[in-house]
């Protein structure tokens, strides 16, 4: 890494020539081939309620802030409140199969000046889980901000108990930055939150590897992956 250093020899950040800042994360849908990510509509909430409550784990809320939401009711009333957030800006993801919401994440802490944002409140019903819908649902929301809007940085945190999310992160191709102990009191307990991130320096390598994956070519005629995504970005495992 090149050092640089100020007048008085100490050393400073990289320069960043030229930098306005970024754009608002506009409320507009991003299109993919096996999904669509449309802004969050009062609407939705029926089917996505429907599509929710179709877990039979009962894991899908344990680390969310919000949730279990026992009734249609209490999940629309929330959704009527998310819907007129602008951060976290919601959206839901929609199968471009069957025209149904299966999921719902956001854009939040967005910090145009700095171009920094971060990709929460993921969730995926039964029907999205470990589908290539839920890749490319990803896929589109980090190419909004790395790669249409110019954003520096891309963010992922989660429950540092949290491994499925750990593990997802790490597939998508985000980097581990460390662990914030003692970050938040959510649903009357401790987190400790592990931060991961994607740069605009790593989004050229990042891209290429979600568009080799998500090419129809590499699923099978059962719709099984032929190569991992992380074998696509060159990464074991």
């Amino acid at each position: 890494m090149n050092q640089h250093f100020n007048a008085h020899g100490q050393p400073i950040g990289a320069p960043v020539p030229d930098w306005t800042g970024c754009a608002p994360i506009p409320r507009t849908p991003m299109h993919g081939r096996t999904c669509d990510v449309i802004p969050l509509e009062p609407a939705h909430a029926t089917a996505l309620h429907a599509a929710f409550s179709t877990d039979k784990t009962g894991t899908l809320w344990t680390y969310m802030p919000t949730g279990p939401f026992d009734t249609k009711a209490d999940y629309s009333a929330w959704v009527e409140e998310a819907c007129k957030s602008k951060d976290p800006l919601f959206f839901t993801i929609m199968d471009r199969g069957t025209h149904r919401p299966v999921g719902v994440a956001s854009f939040l802490r967005v910090q145009p000046e700095n171009g920094v944002v971060e990709v929460g409140y993921i969730t995926f019903s039964p029907a999205l889980q470990r589908t290539p819908m839920a890749t490319e649902a990803m896929f589109l929301m980090m190419k909004r901000a790395l790669g249409e809007l110019g954003y520096r940085r891309y963010e992922w945190k989660c429950d540092a108990l949290n491994t499925p999310s750990r593990q997802a992160a790490t597939r998508l191709g985000f980097q581990y930055d460390g662990l914030f102990r003692q970050a938040l009191v959510y649903k009357g307990r401790n987190r400790d939150t592990a931060w991961y991130s994607v740069l605009d320096q790593d989004w050229p390598r990042v891209e290429a590897a979600f568009n080799a994956w998500l090419d129809p070519a590499n699923f099978d005629a059962a719709g099984q992956q032929r190569t991992s995504l992380q074998t696509s970005a060159g990464r074991s495992g």
